[in-house]
């Protein structure tokens, strides 16, 4: 009977006679795969013999085994307890980290958040000051057409540009923004007088009378 197995290298398989996982080293395809300790056990009359040598070795793998398991659970244990223990001590950490990175993520967010608000209110300023620039460019525009066209105290019903009143479409336009126009006036005359920034045109009457002084 010839078998399957490499030749003339070691290898471990199973005896034929006992079943075990044995080192053999085959030359032939002929040898028999039968282990050292199976040899005398060829023979029907040795089958008592051999039943009883297979149990005995059985057994002995058996406790090797046994053995070899309890020792792998023992390590087992052991690591788990290791691992259990290094969790613990991580898991200290992490709540410790997440207390210190919370803080600094919190202040961070409050930096920023002040920084936001800065940032608002800094637009916010600029755009009011855009707009009050340009309220003042108009308010002065139609300042000069009001100085231009008003009613001409020599003539009532005439208008200073000498059209009758009624017939000045430049009078008749700002009459409704007349009463605007002498509330911004004298805002800016005060503004002026108190030596901040107004929106007066440079040649208004108060304007030069503050240079000549």
């Amino acid at each position: 009977m010839t078998h399957a197995h490499p030749l003339h290298v070691d290898v471990e398989v199973p005896c034929l006679c006992c079943l075990a996982p044995q080192p053999f080293h085959f030359t032939a395809l002929s040898d028999q795969v039968v282990c050292a300790q199976c040899v005398h056990h060829i023979g029907a009359e040795k089958s008592e013999r051999r039943d009883a040598e297979h149990v005995k070795l059985w057994a002995a793998r058996w406790a090797v085994s046994e053995s070899a398991h309890e020792e792998y659970i023992a390590e087992t244990d052991a690591l788990l307890v290791a691992r259990d223990i290094d969790l613990t001590a991580l898991r200290a950490q992490v709540t410790e980290l997440s207390a210190v990175v919370e803080g600094q993520f919190a202040d961070g967010i409050d930096g920023v958040r002040a920084l936001l608000q800065n940032d608002l209110v800094k637009r916010a300023e600029r755009n009011t000051e855009l707009a009050r620039r340009q309220i003042d460019w108009a308010m002065g525009g139609l300042w000069r057409i009001a100085g231009l066209h008003h009613d001409d105290p020599a003539q009532p019903a005439k208008c200073s540009c000498g059209r009758t009143a009624g017939s000045c479409a430049e009078s008749s336009a700002i009459d409704a923004l007349r009463q605007a126009l002498g509330d911004w006036e004298k805002k800016n005359v005060l503004l002026l007088q108190g030596g901040r920034r107004h929106g007066l045109p440079a040649d208004h009457p108060a304007v030069l009378n503050q240079r000549i002084r």
